[in-house]
Parts: structure tokens; sequence; C-alpha cells
């Protein structure tokens, strides 16, 4: 189900990623099952090699805290992410419905009975005058059976379907006519109402974006090409996988935004109605995923063992691997630096050189930067300066070396927090390793429970589920459970050179207030199904695109030499699909070790 691809649009890049404040009440919203944005500059597709070499120096599930499971059957190994289509993710609105894309078409506004109002001929006229080439240069059109009401329809009918038209009621030798004319003479052909927007219209459009490997804030710049910052979402959807979402844009019409499904690659857009808000982030209920894991080795007993397992008891709501970052510099590290206001370190960790394989010229610009730190000669190796290492190169060369903190700043504000929350997802990873490798699956005296977030006594521990309790990312607005695990967060943070009492930064932008999060998730409506194919590069699911395209679903081999495991669940906002398939496989989802197996399958 590829999106065929068709030039004709401009795609000029843009500089302004448009930044959303993240909201604190369960931990930033934007972060549902997010592929963070790095600054690897690159878009393309990475061939498996260089993929494959890069990833050699990735980080592992160890390294971010990720260290416990809560099933005890027998782990089996697949394959994740084989291909794109094996991962689609579908937005849960805030009504609980499951966001589609299948209908692009426009919706009608005519007015009642509009068109009928005038003939062919008049129209006719009517869009000669429109485009100046009526000699009289305006067109007469006797109203009949003359009414207030019915002289006023006219009008609308004349303004909104021939735009950059004025009317004027006249009356001549007792007849009534209607004149149209043009507004403002010649210039207004220039632009004929371009934005007149009726006023019983909503404000906003807003519409179903269906994208197949795209990050979703990557999608919106393109978009934006319309109008930056106006569009509005719930949650930034995964780029490796097909996804569907709910966008709002301001004052931008249906027409013009189907117009992009002829020039866009890997983006569609429909479902298209008028409303008169916008989208807040973390609106959602969540999402909706559908997965295959391909060639997995487990018997069918094991694997009803594992979904079932899943379906009662749930997962550990560990942060995944890609809020961590796929480079040798991970974005925890830079997140740590910022928080102990070692700017020297921040600017260190980005810019200079790492190992493992990476663009040619993001390696010769650092190779530049270690060499000269001279950013204006950095700079110039780089073809793409929106990645972050070029916007940081741009702030040091606008305000020196001596204002790292301001240079930072050129960062989108998104990227930049991105990395503190790094750090305290890391923190909070490791804790509630610990916590279960202390306490295993019951609540226990020194917990805390959300609901008003207190701290269970032994009493009350004893009728309190494991699913009702929250562990706290760091900040200076939580508190901490009252177990020996509350005193392992001030000594982690001592070892990392930060004051767990101490969260305010000096840059307001960093001073993080913290949050709690539950630390196991039971999804939703889990199904699954054991599933045989026989060519591996047959998409196992139907996407909504294909089902507009009239293509037919994907058919299962049972003889087939392969077999996949294919289930779905749904699961709030902010929690990973990646972390509730780590629990079946028992598999490590690292991006190095899923490498490792997809190079063993194909080589």
């Amino acid at each position: 189900g590829e999106i065929g691809e068709k030039r004709g649009c401009p795609e000029d890049e843009k500089d302004d990623a448009p930044s959303k404040k993240p909201k604190f009440e369960s931990d930033p919203p934007q972060q549902d099952e997010m592929d963070e944005p790095e600054g690897d500059a690159s878009d393309g597709e990475e061939d498996g090699d260089t993929f494959a070499n890069m990833m050699k120096h990735g980080l592992t599930e160890l390294d971010v805290g990720i260290l416990k499971y809560v099933s005890d059957h027998e782990g089996f190994s697949g394959v994740l992410k084989e291909r794109y289509s094996d991962f689609v993710v579908h937005e849960i609105n805030k009504n609980g419905k499951i966001v589609h894309l299948d209908d692009l078409s426009v919706p009608a506004e005519a007015e009642p009975k509009e068109c009928d109002l005038l003939t062919e001929e008049q129209k006719k006229q009517l869009g000669e005058l429109q485009l100046f080439k009526n000699k009289e240069g305006n067109v007469s059109i006797e109203v009949l059976d003359d009414s207030k009401e019915k002289r006023t329809l006219v009008h609308k009918a004349i303004k909104n379907q021939f735009p950059g038209l004025e009317t004027k009621t006249e009356e001549r030798e007792g007849r009534k006519f209607i004149v149209a004319y043009h507004a403002a003479g010649k210039k207004a052909l220039a632009a004929p109402r371009k934005h007149f927007w009726p006023k019983n219209r909503g404000s906003f459009c807003h519409f179903v974006l269906y994208k197949e490997n795209k990050d979703t804030m990557d999608a919106i710049n393109v978009l934006s090409k319309l109008r930056p910052n106006m569009f509005s979402y719930m949650g930034t959807k995964d780029k490796r996988a097909i996804t569907v979402q709910e966008i709002a844009v301001l004052k931008i019409t249906a027409e013009r935004l189907a117009h992009l499904n002829k020039c866009l690659m890997n983006l569609k857009l429909g479902n298209f109605c008028y409303k008169n808000h916008p989208l807040k982030l973390g609106e959602l209920q969540g999402n909706h995923f559908t997965v295959v894991i391909r060639n997995i080795t487990g018997t069918d007993e094991q694997v009803d063992q594992a979904m079932k397992s899943l379906k009662q008891t749930g997962f550990i709501n560990y942060y995944g691997m890609q809020r961590f970052g796929t480079t040798a510099v991970p974005t925890h590290h830079v997140g740590r630096a910022i928080l102990k206001n070692d700017w020297n370190e921040v600017m260190d960790l980005i810019l200079k050189p790492r190992p493992g394989a990476e663009k040619e010229f993001l390696v010769r610009c650092r190779e530049e930067w270690a060499k000269t730190q001279d950013p204006e000669a950095a700079l110039k190796k780089l073809p793409n300066k929106r990645c972050v290492e070029g916007q940081l190169l741009r702030g040091l060369s606008m305000y020196g070396k001596k204002n790292i903190v301001t240079a930072f700043g050129l960062i989108p504000r998104n990227n930049r927090l991105m990395y503190i929350h790094s750090y305290q997802s890391r923190v909070w990873n490791t804790m509630v390793s610990r916590r279960i490798e202390a306490f295993g699956l019951k609540a226990v005296k020194g917990d805390l429970v959300l609901k008003g977030t207190h701290v269970l006594s032994a009493e009350e521990a004893e009728n309190q589920s494991i699913h009702n309790i929250v562990m706290p990312l760091p900040g200076f607005d939580v508190i901490y459970p009252t177990h020996h695990i509350g005193e392992g967060y001030r000594e982690l943070l001592t070892a990392d050179g930060l004051d767990i009492d101490n969260m305010r930064h000096k840059v307001k932008d960093y001073s993080l207030a913290g949050a709690y999060r539950r630390i196991i998730i039971r999804p939703a409506d889990v199904s699954w199904s054991v599933i045989n194919y026989d060519d591996p590069r047959v998409s196992l699911v139907h996407s909504d695109f294909e089902k507009l395209e009239n293509k037919p679903a994907p058919v299962f081999n049972k003889e087939g030499k392969y077999r996949a495991l294919r289930m779905e669940f749904s699961l709030p906002p902010s929690t990973y699909a990646t972390m509730a398939i780590r629990e079946v496989l028992k598999l490590d989802t690292s991006i190095k070790k899923q490498t490792q197996l997809n190079t063993t399958w194909f080589n």
C-alpha cells in the first residue's frame, strides 16, 4: 500500500516547527507512541546495511532502565516493524471513537437550492464578467417574483459562486434588477475574495490525516506551507508506521486541503468538517494499535499464554526506546547536562564526533567543529540546516560561544524539552524496575496512588490493586514513595549531580514540575490471531488507504511457510505499544537488537 508519488506542490523547507506547550497532568501527552525527533537530518529510508551499522552503537533496554517483565510465560522470537505497514496506529478521539480515513470528498455547503436561483445563461455571463471578458463591466439580473428574501439569496449566490464580484439592487421603471460588478476595478482579479469565509461555517477545518512512514511533525511542517503554526493536533504518532489521526487548521478550506492529495507523498487527507474549536494536545482517549510480528517461533499455546497475560495483567508502563534517541549520544545525557546547567557539556554532546555510521555531511560537520570550534565553518558542511546540529550552530554563530543558553534556544522548544523529558523518563524506568524487583505485583505500604496522590498505609495496601499504583517523574511538584525505593530517587539524582530538592531551573522552560505515571497498564480491546503467509513482501494489514482504493484485503494461506502474530489493542495516551509487545515476546525492543534479528533472517 505505498502511496504513489506525484510531484507538483512546492515543498520548500520551513524553519519554524510549530511548538506546543506540553501539559503536565500525566507527562507530556504529545509522546503517545512516538519516534522522537532526532538530529539526524535524514528523511529517506536507511538501507538495511548502514542502518544495522548505525545501531551497533545504539542503546539497549538495559541502558534506559527497562529490566523487568510482569508475566511468567516463556518468551519467543519474532520481528517487529519489518515493514512499516506492520505497525498501524489509529487515534481514539475524546468521545472514544476510533479515527478512520474513509471519505475523501469535500463537504457540500450550498445554500438551500442556491444553484437553482441562477440560470445557466446567467452563470455563463457572470463567469465571463468575473474573468473580465465582459465588455459592459456589469451583468444585470431581473428578479421576477420579487421579495427581500429572494433578493438576499441571489446576492449571496452570486458572491459565493463568483468571488470577486459585488452586487447591488437597482430599480428601473418599476422593475427590480440585481447588478453584479467588479468590487475594485482590475485589482480584484488578483485575489477574488480568496479568503472569504461564510459566517455560518465553523472557523476550523478538522480532517483526518493518514500517513505512511512519516513523522507527525514532518507532516505538519509540510502542511504548514499553507499556514504556519495554525495546525493543531492531539498527539504525535510514530514515524515507522501507518498512522491515522485528527488534525484541525484555522480558516483553510476543505478544497485547498483536499487538493494536497494530488501532490503529497505518503500523506492523505480526508473526512473534512468545519467546527468552532481547534484540537488540544492530550485531548485524545488513546490509540488503537494493529501490529504484525513476523517470523514468530512460539507455538500457538505459547502465543495464547502470552496474549492472555497481556490482556489480564498488562505490561510495565516503561517509556519505550524511541524516547531516548537512536544515536550514539542518548537524549537523556543531553537532558542531564541541561538540568545540571552544564552548557558546555550540552554543546559538546550535540556537536562532538560520535561513533556509529552517520550521514557523511554530519560526520564532516562534527570533524570541522572538533578541529576549529568555528560554528560558521561547521555550518557550511550541512546541506540541511534544520537538524538540531544546524540550529545549534546557527545560534552559536549568532550569539557566540559565551551564550550557549541563547544559542540552544534556536532549537525548537519541543525538541529542547524532549531532552529533559528523556532524562526524567530514564529515572522513572530505573525506579520502576527497582520497585517491581523489590515488591513484585502487589501494592505495599509506602506506595503512591493517583487518587489524591497519597501514600498507602499497610492496611490500605492490602485492598489496593497494582493497577492503581503510580510512581513520580522527578520534579519540584511531586511526592515520592516512602519505602526505600523513594530514597532511591534521591540517590540516583545525586549520583547524576542533581539536587532532588531543587528541580527549579534558572531557565523557566527547564524547570521540572514532575508528574505521576501508572506503573502497570492493561490494554483494552485485546485480540490476536496467528496467520500463515508465503510472501514476506505482502502487507498483512488492510489499511484505510487500500480500502479507499478498493484494493483487496490480504489473503492468508493456511499452508504458508511463514507464521506471524497479528494483534490489536488500545492504549491510553503516552504509553508505548512497543513496551506491550516486549512483554509478549520477552524480547529486547531496542533497534539494536531488532536489527540483529532482522539481518539474521535476511542474510
